[in-house]
């Protein structure tokens, strides 16, 4: 049945269209931190359909808050008024940090830093955009434009003039060398310096922790000293928590807050965690920001209201039961747990990450060269093993990341480890 699935697939769909694994898996069904495919078999589920499932799978209060929402109305659009988007957007602009916040829905992170894009661009007149190297922001023809990571990039056309900075990855790059302090200032002095030989940007978006590029980040701070140097000159900070925001850092609710020493960012991209795999994303700004624009614009999709009964439900769940605490007393015990492991594998070069959002990356041994194979095979011997984690990286992807829902528990923490370690030995 997966063969004959699989031939479909290929006759209908773009060959660019990425799929895991030899033998393409048809999840059909959840619970909890658990899935299962179409032959019967049972998975312990660590990348939460690329960290969108941020609770749990088939969480009740979710699945009760679609089923009354669509048995009433599943869409008007954003020319009415609708009482669930409302109440979600006052929820999330009460936990967002930023001052006099306003929030716009989308369908997906990456229309959320198209949006950001628009806003930052139109506020600022200029359509100059620092953005970090080993960044991914989405697969739109702007977002595309401001990746840094050509993995991902299948095209240098765009609308904007995109210069890249230093500083995303700590432990790969030409400062990475440095103590964190000294590499905080070498990156800073690379943004001095940069400004020095362009027109005025609009802003510098970046992820707070690189998702797509393997899970990696700068020392706590680095954020908050560019923010000083951009503050200086007008220019705009956009925070990407496109993967990061929701508590999943455990350390933080969101993870600008490692860099927030001078302040929130000016913009806040959101979406996968929020709908618990509903499609919602968005974008928070301060009002005199969101309201910019001199033209009208309406969101045919974004803000229906099923996924926003899904999103304040799901929002609702994760505060009560403090998931955030949750992800960081797991995550920590999960990192620690996953180190041990790695000591006695030459193949991982470092385990990092902070709460539930855990990269392992694979060199070959004794070298610092990405080890896609590795990364391939220990993929498939994971998920022989009943474990799904995902992958990632900047010039070539060797990182395993792993980032399960928030509710994942003590005991599917180490039955995880114990899985992807043998998963690790059969290298």
């Amino acid at each position: 049945m997966t063969k004959d699935l699989y031939a479909r697939h290929r006759s209908v769909l773009p060959d660019w269209l990425a799929l895991y694994y030899e033998d393409p898996l048809e999840i059909t069904h959840g619970q909890g931190r658990h899935v299962w495919d179409s032959a019967g078999n049972k998975y312990l589920d660590f990348f939460g359909g690329i960290l969108t499932t941020m609770t749990a799978h088939a969480l009740p209060e979710v699945t009760k808050a679609v089923s009354e929402q669509a048995g009433r109305i599943i869409h008007s659009s954003t020319l009415y008024l609708n009482r669930p988007m409302v109440e979600l957007a006052e929820r999330i602009a009460h936990v967002s940090g930023i001052p006099d916040a306003r929030v716009f829905f989308t369908t997906s992170g990456t229309e959320a830093n198209d949006t950001a894009l628009l806003l930052a661009t139109a506020h600022r007149r200029s359509n100059t955009i620092l953005a970090m190297r080993n960044s991914y922001h989405g697969r739109s023809f702007s977002s595309v434009g401001i990746t840094g990571n050509r993995s991902w990039s299948p095209t240098s056309l765009s609308p904007l003039q995109t210069l890249y900075v230093h500083g995303g990855v700590r432990t790969r790059g030409p400062y990475a060398h440095l103590d964190d302090r000294d590499f905080i200032d070498a990156c800073v002095a690379d943004l001095e310096d940069l400004l020095g030989h362009t027109r005025p940007p609009a802003a510098l978006i970046a992820e707070p922790v690189q998702g797509v590029g393997g899970f990696t980040s700068p020392p706590d701070g680095l954020y908050a000293a560019f923010r000083e140097v951009l503050h200086e000159r007008g220019i705009l900070w956009i925070a990407d928590e496109v993967q990061t925001g929701w508590g999943r850092t455990g350390e933080h609710f969101w993870g600008w807050q490692a860099h927030g020493r001078s302040g929130p960012p000016d913009i806040v991209t959101f979406a996968k965690g929020i709908g618990n795999g509903m499609s919602v994303g968005g974008v928070i700004a301060r009002a005199e920001i969101m309201n910019c624009l001199d033209a009208n614009s309406i969101s045919t999709f974004g803000g229906t209201q099923v996924t926003m009964a899904a999103g304040l439900a799901n929002l609702n769940h994760l505060l009560e039961h403090d998931l955030q605490g949750n992800a960081r007393r797991v995550g920590g015990l999960l990192i620690e747990r996953l180190r041990a492991v790695a000591a006695q594998v030459p193949h991982v070069r470092e385990v990092r990450g902070r709460g539930l959002m855990i990269g392992v990356e694979l060199t070959r041994p004794g070298t610092d060269e990405a080890a896609p194979d590795a990364a391939s095979a220990v993929l498939e011997a994971a998920r022989a093993g009943g474990l799904l984690v995902g992958r990632g990286g900047g010039h070539s992807t060797s990182v395993l990341r792993l980032a399960p829902p928030l509710s994942l528990t003590v005991a599917e923490a180490e039955e995880g480890a114990a899985i992807l370690e043998r998963a690790l030995h059969t290298l």
